[in-house]
């Protein structure tokens, strides 16, 4: 059985920049506006978006006692306001 293509699925994210330079993600807003409170941060390491491609962070947030990736996609440009773009990965229909 052939695997469901996933995709990156652009997000608003609401975060922190703390004191020590790390952000913490607090929100996530999906396309169709709703928003959805992170509970808690359980985790962040560098790496690649495995199904969707990628590279940046990758944050495991719980949201509603579920566990979920949530990816920071660095910026290739290494000046100006731009540092990057946060993702979800969605199994692409149809």
């Amino acid at each position: 059985m052939k695997a469901t293509p996933t995709i990156k699925v652009y997000v608003k994210v609401a975060a922190v920049f703390e004191p020590d330079g790390s952000i913490r993600p607090q929100a996530i807003t999906w396309e169709d506006g709703r928003e959805y409170k992170i509970d808690k941060v359980l985790a962040m390491r560098p790496s690649a978006a495995a199904k969707a491609g990628g590279q940046g962070d990758r944050y495991t947030v719980q949201i509603s006692g579920q566990h979920s990736y949530l990816f920071f996609e660095h910026s290739a440009a290494i000046s100006g306001n731009r540092l990057g773009r946060w993702f979800v990965e969605r199994r692409q229909t149809g």
